[in-house]
């Protein structure tokens, strides 16, 4: 075996081990949806949020954890594929498929309407 085609599977193993370590767990998921929907209020509304608003987005900044934990980890299923996580979630009649890969999370279907979905249930 040359040393070129050694290293390149050592490369190559390497590289599958880090992804494994580091595929995102159901606690990284949530905590991602729970600052998309954050950041998805912020940018609601026109810039001057009403009492209501303000009020919702309150109660949303002191107990996000506890909201996405109720909401979207029973209606969640992950599929761990070893080198990456597939997340399944059904929320507001809205299906959402998000890939979880390396630390980082890759939207596929559905985040935005469900995104709309909430605001409109908010507002």
């Amino acid at each position: 075996m040359s040393l070129g085609r050694l290293s390149g599977i050592v490369i190559g193993l390497s590289v599958a081990i880090g992804l494994i370590l580091f595929n995102p767990t159901m606690d990284h998921y949530l905590f991602f949806v729970e600052t998309e929907l954050g950041k998805a209020l912020d940018r609601s509304g026109d810039g001057h949020p009403t009492r209501e608003q303000a009020m919702v987005r309150s109660i949303y900044r002191s107990h996000s954890h506890e909201i996405v934990s109720s909401i979207v980890l029973p209606h969640t299923i992950r599929r761990n594929f070893g080198l990456l996580s597939v997340y399944d979630t059904t929320v507001f009649d809205s299906r959402i498929v998000v890939l979880g890969v390396a630390g980082w999370f890759i939207p596929l279907r559905g985040i935005d309407e469900a995104i709309l979905r909430l605001g409109r249930l908010a507002f």
